[in-house]
């Protein structure tokens, strides 16, 4: 027996228990026999399932599930999880006296006497259609209550006087919260909040709100009594006599730390995802730009050669000429970059000793950086070759090296770096698992925060300042590193330095690669052809034109795969073709493969700056990057008549160059 302080009236222990289960009203708590039948029901119940008390005691609980259940079995099958495995929970749809439908969320745990006979179930029902927090309450028996409320291990069910003093206490809170009945009534509910939240009064204003408002509902951090911490859904419930008087309050508690773990991870996962739309949305604008303008660059290259080679001897006109061909060439440079970036580079990939090429490029890369900052190597004796496209990892390296440069205003020192490391599955976000060698840049910098880190790889973002920097060079080192099937991957604390790792893939073991032969830089020769020239881009092919004119060579243009097989059909003979791959209606490498099909001695050049082309058909073919010089042309029709066994000696009308 307790006297209420409040009240002065007496209360068992049990009739506590009848008087919290009895004041929730936001969750349908009521009790099933061994069998299934209703044997209490509460105001909650009647209020999500609109059946009265007098109406649903001794009827079975199935009428709550929908025929499709009721049909496979559910509702038993509910019931034998709840009694084997000490609890059932499930969200589906479940059915009102009116037939209507509510989708609920559903808790049975079975109760079970001090010898473990199985009384029944405690069964607790939340409708989540309009995701309103549950008070439920049962009216039954005093023992009942207890039993009821006992029963419950998902929910910290229990009571507080009007101070915040615990008055009861459930298996679920001991469950949570870590204490015993006996260490805890008698105690403030404070001791389960945070120091924070205790200092900002949030205990007392939770009640207070309560009290005022009818509800207090919030998530949070709770502490255990280990002083472990957990994220709870807490709903605290004013309890009120029969004349309103202010008699305690329910409080229910929910360990959803689980679900807020799930919640966090779907949103970081959801960042990552239109990080990453939004990096292949720009790639796919930049790649786009990049070829439209590889072939302007294409024609003004050829045409500035061409003109070259016919100036009078005129020094002034000389520089004028070459230095409008440096421009074009470092406009190419830039667009390899942006191709390099949206994955779209042509690369040429074979065994790459590592630190050899560090060694081979150490002059270049002291005279970029200068000779105020040191730079130092750290080599294993023996390193596995990587797999990768040399001429753009020595333009990676160059990239990342004057990055670390750019970060070291003050002076600092540089280290390259290269080792063997192992990527198993799904251990490395990024990386297929297999065998990488890592080739590193680390400088003694400024370093970066987390929001600079995080964007340091973005296409155009740079932090050298305006007219300083085109924010392409880590880019550029990305796509490159993505396109050979690794990663780059920046590690970055603001005021301790930069390190930036390449991942590239080691050597195969058994791969095979041909060293593609060497040309000298002066424009090769060969017999007069006829060629056919195709290209949907009147500039270009008009500056191809031009160029093997110049060669001594013989020309026919086509503006289209379809107009290509046209004069292929009505032409006697035909020594070669040169198709542009990104053309409408047909591709260049659809119109290769019908050329093979109707004239399989007809030698076939592809000209393209993208690397997106099928793998199948290219192992024999002679392919020419855009945008290209005169010489690289010439190399391209020699190298095809190499492979016909067509060469014979030749002087072009206008010589080399």
């Amino acid at each position: 027996m307790h006297t209420d302080k409040v009240t002065g009236t007496s209360v068992t222990h049990d009739g506590r228990y009848r008087i919290l289960v009895e004041s929730i009203v936001d969750y349908a708590i009521y009790m099933l026999d061994p069998q299934g039948r209703v044997t209490s029901w509460n105001r909650g119940a009647q209020r999500f399932k609109g059946y009265t008390e007098d109406e649903i005691i001794g009827q079975h609980f199935s009428r709550f599930y929908t025929d499709e259940d009721r049909a496979s079995g559910l509702p038993a099958r509910a019931l034998q999880i709840a009694a084997t495995e000490g609890r059932f929970e499930q969200e589906g749809w479940r059915v009102r006296k009116d037939g209507t439908l509510m989708w609920a969320h559903v808790v049975i745990d079975p109760i079970r006497s001090d010898n473990g006979t199985l009384l029944g179930y405690a069964k607790i029902t939340r409708d989540l259609t309009e995701r309103q927090t549950s008070r439920a309450a049962l009216r039954q028996s005093e023992q009942h209550f207890r039993l009821l409320v006992q029963g419950v291990q998902d929910y910290a069910i229990y009571m507080l006087d009007p101070q915040g003093r615990v008055t009861s206490w459930n298996r679920g809170a001991q469950r949570f919260k870590g204490y015993a009945e006996d260490e805890i009534i008698g105690e403030h509910f404070s001791r389960f909040y945070t120091e924070e939240d205790r200092a900002s009064g949030l205990p007392a204003r939770a009640l207070q709100i309560a009290a005022s408002e009818g509800r207090f509902e919030r998530e949070g951090w709770r502490v255990r009594k280990d002083g472990t911490q957990f994220w709870a859904h807490v709903v605290i419930d004013p309890i009120r006599g029969e004349h309103g008087e202010l008699v305690g309050f329910a409080k229910i508690t929910r360990d959803v730390t689980e679900r807020r773990n799930a919640q966090q991870a779907l949103e970081e996962t959801r960042v990552r995802f239109i990080q990453s739309q939004k990096l292949e949305a720009i790639g796919q604008l930049t790649g786009g730009v990049a070829h439209d303008f590889n072939n302007l660059l294409a024609v003004v290259l050829g045409n500035l050669n061409l003109a070259r080679k016919r100036l009078p001897p005129d020094r002034k006109l000389v520089q004028l000429i070459e230095n409008s061909i440096q421009a074009a060439e470092r406009g190419a440079t830039l667009t390899k970059r942006m191709l390099a970036f949206a994955r779209r580079q042509e690369l040429t990939t074979g065994p790459v000793d590592v630190p050899e090429l560090v060694r081979g490029m150490a002059e270049l890369l002291q005279r970029s950086i200068g000779s105020t900052i040191p730079v130092s190597t750290q080599f294993p004796l023996q390193l596995p070759l990587a797999f990768a496209d040399a001429n753009q990892l020595e333009l990676a390296l160059l990239n990342l090296t004057v990055n670390a440069r750019d970060a070291m205003p003050e002076g600092g020192a540089i280290t390259i770096a290269a080792r063997e490391a192992k990527a198993g599955t799904d251990e490395i976000a990024g990386l297929a698992p297999g065998s990488y060698i890592v080739l590193s840049v680390t400088d003694t910098g400024e370093g970066m925060d987390e929001q600079t880190l995080a964007r340091a790889a973005e296409p155009f973002f740079t932090t050298k300042g305006i007219g300083k920097g085109t924010g392409l060079g880590l880019s550029m080192v990305h796509g490159f590193a993505e396109q050979s099937r690794g990663h780059l991957f920046l590690k970055s604390v603001k005021g301790q330095g930069t390190t930036a790792e390449l991942w590239l893939p080691v050597v195969e073991a058994g791969r095979l690669v041909e060293k593609i032969p060497e040309f000298s830089s002066s424009v090769p020769t060969s017999q007069p052809l006829k060629v056919l020239v195709v290209d949907d881009d009147p500039l270009v092919l008009m500056n191809t034109s031009a160029m093997l004119e110049d060669l001594g060579h013989e020309v026919l243009e086509a503006t289209s795969g379809e107009q290509a097989l046209r004069v292929l059909r009505r032409s006697e003979h035909i020594d070669l073709v040169i198709t542009d791959q990104m053309m409408p209606g047909m591709t260049g490498m659809q119109l290769i493969e019908l050329i093979r099909a109707e004239q399989a001695t007809v030698p076939v050049i592809l000209a393209s700056g993208y690397s997106e082309l099928p793998e199948e058909g290219l192992a024999d073919l002679v392919r020419l990057g855009k945008p290209f010089k005169q010489a690289d042309l010439a190399r391209a029709l020699l190298q095809s008549l190499r492979q016909e066994g067509q060469v014979l000696p030749f002087r072009p009308k206008h010589g080399g160059g």
